[in-house]
């Protein structure tokens, strides 16, 4: 495929990474190594080569996280929810 946004991929991950974050800012990572990586170097998260199965996102990455998550899968009309797993 040509022509493909990355940006937007990143975007989505990132807000899917969300929906399985814990109180430790940890999230499963089981997303595209290539996307992870870009999200390394932008700061958003720890360094995703390691042996462990989740991702440590950074203050930064857990707000933009959140950000996105509202943006792309919440109403307009609906406040940013403070963890989608908790009502």
């Amino acid at each position: 495929m040509k022509n493909i946004n990355t940006d937007a991929i990143d975007e989505a991950v990132l807000a899917l990474l969300f929906l399985t974050l814990d109180n430790n800012q940890r999230a499963w990572k089981g997303f595209d190594w290539a996307v992870l990586n870009r999200l390394h170097e932008r700061g958003l998260i720890a360094d995703p080569v390691n042996k462990t199965k989740s991702v440590w996102l950074t203050d930064e990455g857990v707000d933009e996280s959140k950000r996105l998550f509202a943006k792309l899968f919440c109403h307009p009309d609906d406040d940013a929810p403070d963890h989608p797993q908790k009502p």
